[in-house]
């Protein structure tokens, strides 16, 4: 999952080494924390969250065959 977060965020910023993906689990629910330069917040995001809300339906759809839910954090 969290290869497929980064292979999304690469292609929309400018410093695709400053892309940090760390995952948190829990009992009920799986939490990926996503870090990206401060210059490239507004780039992932987009106008109205329209790209973070694109980014989360494509993780989500992909979820893990647990039965656990996933959250997106972006940072």
């Amino acid at each position: 999952m969290k290869a497929l977060i980064e292979t999304i965020v690469t292609s929309l910023v400018d410093y695709p080494e400053d892309i940090s993906v760390t995952e948190r689990e829990e009992e009920t629910k799986i939490v990926y924390h996503l870090k990206v330069h401060e210059d490239d917040v507004g780039k992932v995001i987009g106008k109205n969250g329209r790209i973070a809300k694109a980014i989360r339906t494509v993780v989500y759809a992909a979820k893990t065959e647990e039965n656990k839910r996933i959250y997106l954090d972006i940072m």
